[in-house]
């Protein structure tokens, strides 16, 4: 199971393998708290398609149709999440941003749940 969660929120037993899945680390929250198991930041958007969104935030679907683009050149990436779910049973992406529907860690999510179908 591959969950998504925000760096805000506590870690929870059920969140399983935690993943760091942003370039940015979480503005006041410490390594112990975050709790998490590796840092995957070269999985995250670009730093120009992450500035691009700040700049364009109504243009989500234009957003998920770039970063997609982008992972296509992180498969080894992508297996990796992948194979670490196989593992561990359950890993939570975890983000930062504020917006818990139009966020990265949602297009990554729904890009892995493509590749398992």
């Amino acid at each position: 199971m591959i969950r998504i969660k925000r760096a805000y929120q506590s870690p929870a037993q059920k969140d399983g393998y935690r993943i760091m899945v942003d370039r940015v680390w979480p503005r006041g929250v410490s390594k112990q708290r975050l709790k998490m198991d590796v840092w995957l930041k070269d999985i995250a958007p670009s730093h120009d398609l992450r500035r691009w969104l700040s700049q364009n935030s109504q243009k989500w679907d234009e957003f998920k149709t770039k970063y997609r683009e982008e992972l296509h050149d992180k498969v080894e990436f992508l297996n990796q999440i992948l194979d670490l779910e196989k593992e561990k049973e359950t890993v939570t992406l975890v983000y930062t941003s504020g917006n818990t529907e139009h966020n990265s860690a949602v297009v990554l999510k729904e890009v892995l749940d493509e590749l398992k179908a």
